[in-house]
């Protein structure tokens, strides 16, 4: 077939695929436009089009969200999902999607409960608030706090050092403007003084936002105020401390802001991640005073940013690990992988050297997803050869499932800090 002549018709190709009508004459209508492309460019050669659309339909009923093998170093990988979950939690996600459950009913009374009810008592045991609420996001529990404790007409105080833009576009402004309050901007860009804050609380202030920098980090001429006397200030404090620290008896974390502190400060709304640090579902946890919790559930957009019963079964499961903080530390894997020693790290790259051929290296992971920006964790890597580090990526990408690792001093580099055991022969089959 090397012209447009020779192309069969739709329906001519969609008989020669099995699969269902529809998906047969979609598949036959891209590979012709495909071929059609192809001719018009000037190509000349043969080309089997119902093997064409055999493969097509092959590859349109694999599942677009695949399992992805994390070969980077990067823990907490924003594009490939961020925290994986621990075991306890999948299998609490795969009980909950059996069948029905008792998402929002009483099981001792029959009458209608609440959703928030699964997680919120944990929530304030492990953190010691009054009480707490589970949405879908971090960003989403930053706007309800907004929403919920100054809303239109009220002002949001803001050190301009915290006015940051995160991921996607994610502006701290805007999220003060979607909750329909005004943004009061205090101190300067490197130093923001108590005394800003008092100069710029009044009778319409709804409260006092302190913003978690995510990515950013600023170093040298630098001060800001502290949690514990921004709640000494008399407005209400709402409190993004981003990644969700719980595990704050491991030095890795101590230079993230920690949840319990905030809570133990008085701070009217704590909100953090599920995902990220904690290592739980995406979520977006808020926890504090009771009559802020509260405020926080009557708003309408609770109901639009509620979490689901597969999210919350995740959470649940988490929150009961970190019960017991030294399970915790060994279970969910965001923990794990932050805090592994240098002998499993180094037994671990010697089995995947010896599957996949590589070399041994020295190497520096990171936490990513907005957290420790600055933290290097140091830890060996296996150095692939053999071929140009981008066919080499390209090829893992391809696999099934694919491997995802980085180019670095143009070398593709596998880290083990980011795989388990049972990862490294699939790693090795990817580059048979």
């Amino acid at each position: 077939m090397t012209s447009l002549r020779d192309l069969p018709a739709v329906d001519a190709l969609a008989e020669q695929v099995d699969a269902p009508r529809a998906v047969a004459v979609a598949a036959a209508r891209a590979v012709l436009a495909e071929r059609r492309a192809e001719l018009l460019g000037g190509a000349s050669d043969e080309a089997d089009l119902a093997a064409r659309a055999r493969a097509w339909v092959e590859a349109a009923q694999r599942p677009r969200l695949r399992r992805v093998i994390n070969a980077t170093g990067v823990i907490v990988h924003t594009n490939l999902g961020r925290a994986p979950l621990a075991a306890a939690a999948r299998e609490a996600v795969a009980r909950a999607a059996e069948g029905y459950g008792n998402l929002e009913l009483d099981l001792a009374t029959g009458a209608r409960g609440s959703r928030h009810d699964h997680v919120a008592g944990l929530l304030c045991e492990l953190t010691g608030a009054e009480a707490a609420l589970a949405v879908n996001n971090c960003a989403g529990a930053v706007l309800l706090a907004a929403a919920a404790l100054a809303g239109p007409g009220r002002e949001i105080v803001v050190s301009r050092g915290q006015l940051v833009e995160i991921g996607g576009g994610f502006r701290v402004p805007d999220v003060i403007a979607q909750a329909g309050a005004r943004l009061v901007e205090v101190g300067t860009t490197n130093r923001t003084r108590r005394a800003d804050y008092e100069a710029a609380i009044g009778p319409h202030t709804g409260a006092i936002l302190r913003a978690h920098p995510s990515n950013f980090r600023q170093l040298g001429f630098v001060q800001e105020v502290e949690i514990e006397e921004l709640c000494e200030l008399g407005a209400p404090v709402i409190d993004d401390v981003g990644s969700g620290v719980l595990a704050d008896e491991l030095e890795p974390l101590r230079e993230e802001p920690a949840v319990r502190r905030s809570v133990r400060a008085g701070a009217a709304l704590v909100c953090f991640s599920g995902d990220k640090l904690f290592g739980g579902p995406q979520a977006g946890l808020m926890v504090g005073t009771a009559a802020a919790v509260a405020a926080a559930r009557r708003h309408p957009l609770a109901r639009a940013l509620r979490l689901d019963k597969l999210g919350l079964a995740a959470l649940e499961a988490t929150l009961q690990l970190y019960r017991d903080p030294e399970r915790a530390r060994r279970e969910v894997p965001v923990l794990a992988m932050l805090t592994a020693d240098e002998e499993t790290l180094r037994a671990r790259a010697e089995r995947l050297a010896a599957a996949v051929g590589g070399e041994i290296v020295p190497a520096v992971a990171r936490v990513g997803g907005g957290a420790l920006p600055l933290l290097e964790l140091s830890g060996p890597a296996v150095a692939l050869a053999g071929a140009p580090p981008d066919e080499l990526a390209a090829r893992l990408r391809a696999a099934d499932p694919p491997v995802i690792g980085r180019i670095e001093d143009d070398r593709l580099l596998l880290d083990p800090r980011t795989l388990t055991d049972d990862e490294i022969p699939l790693v090795a089959r990817a580059l048979s």
